[in-house]
């Protein structure tokens, strides 16, 4: 059985997922208040999804989404009541990996939990066959733990930054298109990608620094130089 964390200040909604998810073998933990909810991705080491609302009372779900990524990479869904497309960038651009808008259906907020935790064994399972360890020069990616570092220092990546430094790790100097790379990244809402994907790709820039590995090739997309091939 999975534990949700849901942070919602609904507790009718609350109550409602509790006993739908159940039928999908999903326990569901309610917290009204966004520092409570802050407080159990700390303290409960069995949650393994977070669905976060925006509209909070006293701290929105964008606040709660930055500070719970100072110390976790759990997926977020997040939800909003209002389904603007800023909103879902916004959420995008601080670590988000999903957006469901209000109102909807209980059936699609459950098939998204299970997409997401499909990518998640899909990450941990599909590369049994080849090396669990890849290092260029100082960077090194472990596919096992599903994390990364650079000169010894694990890098604090979300779950999408993790996959596109992995598809560019496992594809050096190949040039992938914003197409491609949404489609090789499940996941990223096709409304929105061209923005998702470049700001996605400056992130990880921004985390790979002084490294200067991905390459912007114009008109066409980006392209991971290995770092002990850089001049």
């Amino acid at each position: 059985m999975h534990t949700i964390l849901l942070i919602d200040d609904d507790e009718r909604l609350a109550t409602l997922l509790s006993e739908y998810f159940s039928r999908y073998d999903l326990k569901l933990i309610n917290e009204v208040h966004p520092i409570e909810g802050i407080d159990q991705v700390k303290n409960n080491q069995a949650i393994e999804l977070i669905i976060l609302d925006i509209m909070l009372p006293d701290m929105d779900g964008f606040e709660v989404c930055r500070t719970i990524r100072k110390f976790s990479d759990i997926p977020i869904l997040m939800l909003t009541a209002r389904g603007e497309v800023m909103d879902r960038v916004v959420g995008f651009e601080i670590g988000a990996d999903d957006y469901l808008s209000k109102p909807f259906e209980p059936r699609e907020l459950v098939a998204r939990i299970h997409n997401i935790f499909k990518r998640l064994n899909k990450n941990k399972t599909e590369f049994n066959t080849q090396n669990d360890i890849l290092q260029w020069g100082s960077l090194i990616l472990d596919k096992i733990k599903h994390e990364a570092s650079l000169n010894q220092v694990k890098l604090e990546l979300t779950n999408k930054e993790y996959e596109l430094l992995r598809l560019f790790v496992e594809n050096p100097d190949k040039t992938f298109d914003r197409d491609e790379i949404m489609n090789l990244l499940s996941g990223i809402d096709a409304e929105l990608f061209s923005r998702s994907i470049d700001i996605l790709v400056s992130r990880l820039r921004h985390k790979l620094e002084p490294l200067n590995c991905i390459q912007t090739i114009w008109g066409k997309g980006y392209r991971f130089i290995p770092p002990e091939n850089n001049p």
